[in-house]
C-alpha cells in the first residue's frame, strides 16, 4: 500500500487541516502519516486560536515517519511560523522526498488569515521551490503576485508570474470566481485547463485541502502531474456534489466520498 504524508495543522472541527487530508487518503485506499504543525481551534465559520507546535517537535515527527514508514508522496498544508517552515525545508532534503504538494494555505475558506507576514516570505524561499506542484486560491495567489485576479485570463497572468520561482507547477484555483469552477495549471511552460461543472454547496470547509490531498494520492499513485491533478478534480467534483449538512456553519465538505461513484 502507498503511503502519503501529510505535513499541517489540526482542524478541531474536523473539516480541513489534518483531518480533511487523512480522510481523502483514506477515501483513496492509501495509508495516511502525518506531522502536525498546530493546534486550530476553529469551525465552519472561523478561526479562534492557533497553538504552534515547537518546531523542534515538527522535525521529530518527521525522523520517525521517514525513518520507519518512507511516504510516496507529501502533502503539505498550514505552516504558520518561519521556523517550522525551515525544518520541514531541511527534512526534505535530508529525506530526499518525492511527490510534493504544497497548499500555501495562508487564508482560511472563512477569512481569516492564518500565516504571518515573515512565514509567508520563508515560505516562498524554502518550501515553495521543492514542490512538484503548489496549489494556491484565489487570495492566496494574489498575496504571492501582487496581482488582482478577476476572470481566467488573470489566472493565466498569475501562475506565469509565480511559475519562475518553482521548479515545479502551479495550479491556481478559481473557485473563487463567481461564474466558473475553472483551474490553471502552469507546468514546464504548459498551460492545463480544468472546468468542472460549478456545484452550488455552502459546504466547502476543506476543499483546498481535499484536492491537494488527493493530488499528491495521484502522484504517489503513479499519474503524471496533469492527471494527477484532472482525477483530484473530478474527486472534489464529486465530494462537492455528495454534500454533508452539519452544525450551523458552511458546514465541512464531504471527504469520504466513494471514488467508486
Amino acid at each position: 500500500m502507498k503511503s502519503i504524508l501529510t505535513i499541517a495543522g489540526s482542524d478541531s472541527s474536523g473539516g480541513a487541516g489534518i483531518q480533511a487530508d487523512i480522510k481523502t487518503i483514506t477515501a483513496h485506499k492509501l495509508f495516511a502519516t502525518s506531522a502536525i504543525t498546530a493546534l486550530t481551534a476553529q469551525n465552519t465559520t472561523g478561526v479562534r486560536a492557533i497553538h504552534d507546535a515547537p518546531p523542534e517537535f515538527v522535525g521529530q515527527q518527521l525522523d520517525a515517519i521517514f525513518e520507519d514508514i518512507r511516504p510516496d508522496a507529501v502533502k503539505i498544508g498550514m505552516v504558520s511560523n518561519p521556523e517550522i517552515i525551515q525544518v520541514i525545508s531541511e527534512k526534505l532534503r535530508e529525506y530526499e522526498a518525492e511527490n510534493i504538494v504544497v497548499d500555501p494555505v495562508m487564508v482560511s475558506t472563512s477569512g481569516s488569515r492564518l500565516i504571518t507576514e515573515e512565514a509567508q516570505e520563508t515560505l516562498f524561499q524554502l518550501l515553495l521551490p521543492l514542490a512538484t506542484v503548489i496549489t494556491p486560491n484565489i487570495p492566496e495567489a494574489e498575496i504571492l503576485t501582487g496581482i488582482k485576479i478577476n476572470n481566467e485570463d488573470d489566472l493565466l497572468i498569475a501562475a506565469k508570474s509565480i511559475a519562475p520561482k518553482l521548479f515545479g507547477g502551479v495550479l491556481v484555483k478559481g473557485g473563487h470566481l463567481t461564474d466558473t469552477a475553472t483551474d490553471l495549471l502552469y507546468h514546464n511552460g504548459l498551460v492545463h485547463w480544468y472546468t468542472q461543472e460549478h456545484i452550488d454547496n455552502p459546504n466547502t470547509h476543506g476543499t483546498g485541502c481535499t484536492l491537494s490531498s488527493a493530488i499528491a494520492c495521484n502522484l504517489a499513485m503513479g499519474f503524471n502531474l496533469p492527471d494527477a491533478v484532472g482525477n483530484a478534480k473530478k474527486y472534489l467534483t464529486g465530494a462537492l456534489k455528495a454534500g454533508l449538512n452539519l452544525g450551523h456553519g458552511s458546514g465541512p465538505l464531504n471527504h469520504m466520498y466513494n471514488l467508486n461513484n
